[in-house]
């Protein structure tokens, strides 16, 4: 897949994993509504009402709230998703629903918000055992922005050193100690999220596991 991906086509890969994981959640029981998923202590409706904030807040509106929340991005992170979650799992759905064919975000790094989704769909299928997982091509995209710059999370920093190689896709980058798996896999862990360290080999690994 060539790195020449247009910010209409990131769009389209934006809603296409916002749909699917909205399918994904359309069957949930309350008790997974209510599980702890691997983004912090946030459940997954918790993470659902994140992704609808970020789907809903243009850039003023985030520079606005980041202000008047004195730069605690935390605590703009948790209003932002009070303010977005249903009073049930099923009405927090379908905010989300509402939202899946945004373009609204908060900068113009399109890949950052592809990178949203992918990884916080993930935050909440690997512990409630869903097994669909984001596309190779959307996949390649964020493991790409991640590898290129630190974002909202140091995954540049993490990888500094390391060679990176999927085993199911083109993404490979770096010179160093190889680090191999799949691209969800490398995508997740330079996101932080030291479970999907499991799924890879190399090298490499013992390093990127203790930055992360």
């Amino acid at each position: 897949m060539s790195n020449a991906v247009s910010r209409d086509e990131l769009w389209g890969l934006v809603h296409a994993e916002r749909a699917a994981l909205a399918d994904d959640l359309a069957g949930l029981s309350a008790a997974q509504w209510a599980q702890r998923s691997l983004c912090g202590d946030w459940s997954v409706e918790e993470v659902v009402a994140h992704l609808t904030a970020g789907a809903s807040t243009g850039r003023f509106r985030w520079l606005i709230s980041v202000l008047s929340n004195r730069f605690d991005f935390g605590k703009h992170n948790d209003r932002q998703l009070a303010a977005h979650r249903g009073s049930t799992p099923a009405e927090t759905l379908e905010r989300f629903r509402a939202v899946v064919g945004s373009t609204v975000a908060p900068s113009g790094h399109t890949a950052a918000w592809l990178g949203e989704v992918i990884v916080h769909g993930q935050d909440i299928r690997q512990p409630l055992g869903l097994p669909r997982k984001p596309s190779i091509e959307a996949v390649t995209e964020v493991a790409r922005f991640f590898a290129s710059r630190d974002f909202t999370v140091p995954s540049h920093k993490s990888i500094q050193g390391l060679r990176l190689e999927a085993t199911d896709g083109p993404f490979a980058i770096g010179d160093g100690p190889v680090v191999t798996g799949p691209t969800i896999a490398l995508t997740m862990a330079m996101a932080g999220r030291t479970t999907y360290c499991d799924e890879l080999t190399g090298a490499g690994l013992p390093t990127l596991r203790g930055r992360i």
